[in-house]
């Protein structure tokens, strides 16, 4: 399925051991540049992650960012009474052998090393809490390409029809076209009082017909049209060969242009270049 580069997803999970948030997004890029902000405790955990990202995606420029709420539990503080309860009483003693009073500054207590202490989070569950939350995400950010991406083939398709269209207008209006100037040759021959011989003025239209001759560029844009369409039903990164196949779409239109000896032609050009062009932007964006 067609996938586009620009995408957002979020997810959060809460566990005994606290708030996992996780958030994803993204934007056009020419390949797969992830830019993640982990907290200290979860670095360990960074080449995983990134072998994640790179096994589902291809292109796109990727901000990935996890913060961590620990819970109230996490955060309380527990007081190692014996351990305390031994620096009290070695102060108690100081003082007695000094014979003077020497006040306890419960402050300076609790920064006795391991008097005070937070609980100790089980690293382990919590980085693995924390990749069963990005498959999570990912999912849903995936999801959020792969909807994006099938509104942009929609897109580019009825862009497709409208070019065999315009296609289609030029082929019905070059017998026309030819007509128009042969009456034109023997218009001008009368006004300037000049015999043309049949046989000239056909040499005339012939070589006219030659240089506004334009069934190969018609039928390349429905070549290539033809295979825009095979693309898009591909399930894999196709935005670099899309984006090749506007360059010789565009080519073909260029053409048509530069062979026109009509003004109806001249605005067909045209009208394809916008189509293809518009298509071209919104190519960008697929990955």
């Amino acid at each position: 399925m067609i996938r586009s580069m620009t995408a957002f997803a979020r997810h959060e999970q809460v566990t005994e051991l606290g708030t996992l948030i996780w958030e994803v997004r993204s934007v056009n890029h020419r390949y797969l540049e992830l830019a993640l902000r982990l907290e200290e405790t979860f670095r360990p955990l960074e080449m995983d992650i990134r072998k994640m990202f790179a096994e589902r995606m291809a292109r796109g420029k990727i901000e990935a960012s996890l913060r961590y709420q620990p819970s109230q539990q996490q955060t309380a503080l527990h007081i190692n009474e014996n351990l305390a309860q031994s620096v009290i009483n070695a102060c108690d003693q100081l003082t007695q052998m000094a014979n003077q009073t020497l006040p306890i500054d419960p402050l300076r207590l609790l920064q006795w090393p391991g008097v005070a202490d937070t609980e100790q989070v089980d690293l382990a569950t919590l980085k693995q809490q924390s990749v069963d939350a990005l498959e999570i995400v990912l999912a849903d950010f995936i999801s959020g390409r792969e909807r994006e991406g099938h509104a942009l083939a929609e897109m580019i398709l009825q862009r497709c029809d409208e070019i065999l269209q315009i296609a289609e207008a030029v082929k019905q209006r070059m017998p026309e076209i030819l007509e128009q100037q042969r009456q034109r040759l023997a218009q001008k021959a009368a006004e300037l009082e000049v015999t043309l011989e049949p046989e000239r003025l056909e040499q005339e239209i012939v070589l006219i017909a030659q240089k506004s001759d334009v069934a190969e560029e018609l039928d390349r844009l429905q070549s290539h049209v033809d295979e825009v369409k095979r693309v898009l039903q591909r399930d894999e990164p196709v935005g670099r060969r899309l984006d090749f196949l506007m360059q010789e779409l565009n080519r073909e239109a260029n053409t048509l242009g530069s062979k026109s000896i009509d003004t109806d032609t001249t605005r067909y050009s045209v009208d394809l270049k916008v189509l293809i062009e518009q298509m071209r932007e919104q190519i960008q964006n697929i990955e």
